[in-house]
């Protein structure tokens, strides 16, 4: 497995593994199986795990935590705060507040059975608290041994510096994929100024670009994912010529479309890390092979044709995350 850096120190394997998909969100999960979906990632090289508090809600950290109780020193483990559910499940709206960190970290070490987390991210940023008292409360938790390396999501470049100011950002993780290009306008040209890297969630469209789903009939009753602007209507027969472009281009490679997705992502730069996840071992190892797809110039150039900066139909969240995006 490569390695790619994170920030200044922190080194991890060239592609990570999400893990909230085996608690919630793309239906039901196996826990046997995901916990042996975690122990081969470690096998193939992975070290990077990336889970949150709100997965499950709560559950997901448990489950990754018994994954690693025996070989917690072969991962990088990040988890994430911020976005506040209930027992129930019930969203909370969003919390920075110094308080709320210094529980949140508590809370989720005990749930993962850790004495400290390698990367915590906040998961949104409250915008009701000004970044620095935030980020400011991370930055006690580093210091009393509690979080190694910091982290923030789907911050926007105002955000970001003013955070780096306080503490350094070791990743900042947003979206990017063939189908969701955003970042690459303002996020990524900004986290590179500051030296700052970039972890890549959804790098396959929430698993459209590996051509799995071409309809709702292709989900199951509780995959959140076919309440998804993105795979409704007239807006996923659109993409649909997008995912047949690309996998057309992965056709004539000799790969799939999963690794081609991956591959681009991966050629994008040394500081980006994607983080595909599954909850399927027939997947992870196609998944991690992909850092083994060289793409030419030419090869890049297509791939930009085939699915441009905008070209995606829908966006790319419900109207109400998208609200809590910070840029």
């Amino acid at each position: 497995m490569k390695r790619r850096r994170l920030g200044k120190e922190l080194t991890v394997s060239a592609v990570g593994l999400g893990c909230m998909g085996m608690s919630e969100f793309y239906g039901t999960g196996d826990e046997r199986e995901s916990i042996a979906v975690i122990h081969r990632a470690i096998e193939l090289g992975v070290t990077l795990l990336d889970t949150a508090d709100m997965y499950g809600p709560f559950t997901n950290e448990t489950l990754v935590g018994r994954a690693i109780r025996d070989r917690r020193d072969k991962v990088v483990l990040a988890t994430k705060f911020g976005n506040v559910r209930g027992s129930d499940g019930a969203w909370l709206g969003v919390d920075g507040t110094p308080d709320y960190v210094r529980r949140a970290c508590d809370a989720s070490l005990r749930r993962l059975g850790v004495d400290h987390i390698d990367l915590y991210y906040q998961h949104r940023v409250d915008k009701t608290v000004p970044i620095e008292a935030t980020v400011g409360a991370m930055a006690e938790l580093v210091k009393a041994g509690k979080v190694r390396y910091l982290g923030l999501s789907e911050a926007g470049p105002e955000t970001i510096r003013r955070a780096h100011a306080v503490h350094p950002i070791a990743a900042l993780q947003t979206e990017l994929s063939l189908w969701t290009r955003d970042a690459e306008v303002t996020i990524i040209p900004t986290v590179r100024e500051l030296g700052i890297g970039f972890v890549a969630y959804s790098p396959l469209g929430r698993g459209f670009l590996a051509g799995r789903f071409r309809g709702p009939e292709d989900f199951t009753a509780d995959d959140y994912r076919k309440n998804h602007p993105r795979f409704q209507g007239a807006n996923l027969a659109r993409n649909l010529t997008l995912l047949d472009r690309v996998s057309a281009l992965a056709t004539a490679k000799g790969v799939k479309p999963a690794q081609l997705a991956l591959a681009w992502v991966l050629a994008k730069g040394e500081d980006l890390v994607p983080i595909p996840g599954t909850k399927r071992l027939r997947y992870l190892d196609d998944n991690v092979a992909a850092v083994g797809v060289e793409l030419s110039d030419e090869e890049l150039r297509r791939l930009d044709e085939a699915a441009p900066v905008g070209a995606t139909a829908g966006a790319r969240y419900p109207e109400r995350a998208l609200h809590a995006l910070d840029w």
